[in-house]
């Protein structure tokens, strides 16, 4: 059965589950079900009500103002829209190419972003339904609960988050929202007591990632029957890569891979991402969804993130996670990984090359010294592309003579990955919930598959790593057949 297109007459005749609100930061969402008299799963929907307000009220706005303002779309990822804005808006002031120093700056920045980001999600937010159970007691599944029971993996997890705030601090000013990149370059070299500090703790980072990579890993191997199937659906998978095929997270070309793993499209300039990708409206939600302009809406849509950046990057620049990377992909036998859950032993991937690329680092005496601002002729018009913790960031903003900004879009992380989301969703909704009553751990089987993305979702709703839900089952004429509340 088609599950996108029931008619409205169909839907009508049908039961709705309504989870409603799913927080995020980018405002509120929410996910419905459609059952028939059976309680078999005829449609499902990931519906974001995404507030776009930035890309308007940015405009009329001083172009070197913008890399601190956008920084506000987002608490738990703000280095990502500060550096994509950044580099956005190089080509404006004239800097066609970075100092050494300023590049590298923004580089340490950004990995530190990096594993700060992949330690909170993993630890805080999926680590307790993949510890526990998805549908073990609710008051267990969050952070304090892996304190009681994991003690050292959430110690581990508390100090990694850390140091990759640290970092942060170190190269932007502050842990959140800092002010180190401009357009240009940066403002500020890292000092030697930062520099001694982080170097003094660097190696147990990288231990305590290869740790997490490994419990990730051990997840999987022990219950492949659970992982390789949650939500396991074949797309295509975009990302940065560098020049010659490797990982790099802060700068590159676009490329994109089949389901296959073939590439279909390679060397990318980020200035013509617009002649890659298009979006598509749809009336049920207020998120777009993109798609590659030459395979259409239907079959154009991808995912992006730690999952594709893993398989789609030729080899990882680091030592200890290119291992890893290669096992990774062994896991698929011979085809790409496309399991939902797989997303996490990815991340924690990603996270050990964050802390090589740190660990390297830390040696350039270019950090310390040396000039921070290019100059050259001017542009009008720019665009910044960052592999930010959950995906593929696009910033593409036009300048007027005036140094006002006339125009601003962005595509974010997420919904890159809305198409994506919003399938996992339908089929792990048919899966677990299909003919079955309904109860608080089947429904967080969904929340499991939505998180699993790492969504931008608000810092206040999932300090503890939940996500408050008001749910309720109503007949076909309106009728409240059953409600459950959570958070």
């Amino acid at each position: 059965m088609n599950h996108e297109l029931e008619t409205a007459e169909n839907r009508d005749a049908l039961r709705r589950v309504a989870i409603d609100p799913i927080s995020r930061v980018e405002g509120h969402g929410k996910v419905t079900l459609l059952l028939d008299e059976h309680d078999h799963v005829r449609e499902a929907r990931l519906h974001i009500v995404e507030f776009r307000g930035f890309e308007a009220f940015i405009q009329g706005r001083p172009y070197w103002e913008v890399p601190v303002m956008v920084q506000r779309l987002c608490g738990i990822c703000p280095v990502s829209h500060h550096l994509a804005a950044s580099k956005a808006l190089d080509a404006v002031a004239g800097a066609r190419t970075l100092t050494p120093s300023a590049e590298k700056m923004r580089r340490l920045m950004h990995y530190g972003q990096i594993l700060q980001s992949h330690a909170l999600h993993f630890f805080h937010l999926a680590a307790p339904d993949l510890l526990f159970g998805f549908e073990s007691e609710a008051a267990r599944r969050n952070i304090v609960g892996i304190a009681a029971e994991h003690p050292e993996i959430a110690r581990q997890g508390v100090l990694l988050r850390k140091f990759g705030q640290e970092v942060v601090r170190a190269t932007a000013g502050k842990r959140i929202h800092g002010t180190g990149s401009i357009p240009g370059g940066m403002n500020r070299h890292l000092s030697s007591a930062d520099r001694a500090q982080l170097a003094s703790e660097i190696g147990h980072v990288i231990e305590w990632s290869r740790a997490a990579v490994a419990l990730a890993k051990r997840m999987h191997r022990t219950d492949p029957g659970l992982y390789d199937n949650f939500g396991n659906f074949p797309t295509a998978m975009l990302s940065l890569v560098r020049h010659d095929g490797a990982m790099d997270l802060y700068d590159g070309h676009l490329r994109l891979r089949d389901a296959h793993g073939g590439i279909v499209l390679d060397h990318i300039a980020p200035q013509d991402y617009s002649t890659l990708l298009k979006e598509q409206v749809k009336p049920w939600s207020y998120m777009k969804f993109p798609y590659v302009a030459k395979l259409g809406p239907q079959a154009g849509w991808y995912k992006v993130g730690p999952l594709a950046r893993v398989q789609n990057c030729d080899f990882i620049p680091t030592s200890l996670a290119e291992a890893e990377r290669r096992e990774f992909v062994d896991h698929g036998h011979g085809t790409p990984v496309h399991a939902t859950l797989a997303f996490h032993w990815a991340r924690m991937i990603e996270m050990l090359h964050a802390a090589e690329v740190i660990a390297t680092m830390l040696g350039d005496p270019d950090l310390m010294a040396g000039p921070l601002v290019a100059e050259g002729p001017r542009a009008r018009e720019g665009v910044g592309i960052i592999e930010a913790p959950r995906g593929t960031l696009i910033h593409h903003y036009r300048v007027g003579d005036d140094d006002l900004v006339t125009m601003c879009n962005l595509i974010v992380s997420t919904t890159h990955n809305n198409q994506a989301m919003n399938t996992a969703v339908r089929e792990v909704a048919r899966r677990y919930l299909d003919g079955r009553t309904l109860t608080e751990g089947l429904l967080n089987h969904i929340e499991v598959a939505i998180r699993a993305y790492d969504p931008c979702l608000s810092c206040a709703t999932h300090a503890l790593g939940q996500m408050p839900l008001a749910v309720e089952l109503a007949a076909a004429d309106g009728a409240l057949l059953d409600r459950i509340v959570r958070g």
